[in-house]
């Protein structure tokens, strides 16, 4: 049982069941009868089977799809750990609410639909369409000199992410993304990963947002003092939600709670890069088999996001070069996600179509 005062989290916990090994069978089986050669879809046949378990055996068609985007600034950024000013976060969330933003063009594009999430942004907003207010704190407190989190801000947040993923189950959504936005959040989930994954701060700390190579340096000292003050030199790994309290960001914490809760719920999640999934790998750190409900959407240019993909092991879908968070990467794997669906339910068999079978050496 996860440690934790909150009984919904444990109760969400103890929900979440991997999926049924025979669907896998039947979906193989399925895969292996329709009119190509086998395995000739490669990474689609996987992604199909994948969610022929999830909705077991039952895949929902149309998906109805959707992407929320998480926000919250960091007390961190007090450090100079970021190119941009912590402004930034409130402002682009005007954006995302005007419909300027590159995830408003691909949710559009892509019929999913989008929902803002305000969980920890230094500023207040005006009722709009698409924003849920969820605020715990007007931004995480420095990790640097304190713990990001109290224990009932952590659970706070945790728990908006859950009843957001309840929601979206109440809305029949089938496949979501999760993305993120929050200036210093880059430095967060590198901490995070590095605690994690079990890799020294340097291997997965990046530029973040175009820092130059003095800014990185200055951020990768943050890091490592943080790490230093909370964890010192123990050789136990400290528990996920320890990690997530201490040098995470309540927009994380919501954003694993979400993921948690669509788990517990048999919903199909996308992540997209590196701040996302290290929300993933907390709630796989908290709970493995949720990566039985989790896609990647994309690898990311930052080198943590690679770490974190196969600790939790799932396979990045595309590969763009991208690094700009917000569910973009993830919005873009949606189609073909639905395509690797309609190739398994629509493709004729050998059988249905009269045609021969390959000849077996």
């Amino acid at each position: 049982m996860i440690q934790t005062s909150s009984s919904l989290l444990g109760d969400v916990v103890a929900a979440i069941h991997p999926n049924d090994r025979q669907h896998a069978i039947e979906a193989q089986r399925r895969l292996d009868s329709l009119t190509k050669p086998i395995g000739s879809l490669g990474e689609l046949e996987a992604i199909a089977a994948r969610m022929f378990s999830i909705f077991a055996g039952k895949i929902p068609l149309p998906l109805h799809r959707a992407v929320y985007v998480f926000a919250g600034d960091h007390g961190v950024t007090e450090e100079g750990v970021s190119a941009y000013p912590r402004e930034v976060t409130a402002q682009m969330v005007h954006n995302f609410l005007s419909g300027g933003a590159a995830i408003n063009v691909l949710a559009r594009l892509h019929h999913a639909d989008l929902t803002v999430v305000d969980v920890g942004v230094d500023a207040e907003f005006e009722d709009a369409p698409g924003l849920c207010r969820m605020k715990v704190r007007r931004g995480s407190r420095n990790m640097q000199r304190e713990p990001a989190m109290t224990e009932e801000e952590m659970t706070s947040a945790l728990e908006a992410g859950i009843r957001l993923a309840n929601a979206s189950k109440a809305k029949g959504e089938h496949l979501v993304a999760v993305g993120e936005m929050g200036i210093g959040n880059t430095t967060a989930a590198s901490a995070i990963t590095a605690i994690l994954v079990d890799e020294q701060a340097g291997t997965v700390t990046g530029r973040g947002a175009g820092l130059d190579a003095e800014g990185r340096n200055r951020k990768l000292n943050v890091i490592r003092r943080s790490l230093k003050r909370h964890f010192g030199t123990t050789q136990k790994p400290p528990a996920p939600l320890d990690v997530l309290r201490c040098v995470g960001g309540l927009e994380i914490a919501a954003t694993t709670g979400f993921i948690l809760g669509a788990a517990a719920n048999r919903t199909a999640v996308i992540c997209d890069g590196f701040i996302s999934t290290s929300a993933a790998a907390v709630a796989h750190a908290i709970a493995p088999q949720v990566s039985d409900y989790l896609f990647a959407g994309h690898c990311s240019e930052e080198p943590g996001h690679r770490h974190l993909l196969r600790t939790i092991g799932i396979t990045p879908i595309l590969n763009l070069g991208m690094r700009l968070g917000e569910g973009t990467g993830a919005v873009l794997a949606m189609p073909i996600i639905e395509s690797a669906v309609r190739l398994f339910n629509e493709m004729a068999t050998f059988s249905s179509a009269g045609v021969s079978v390959a000849d077996k050496a």
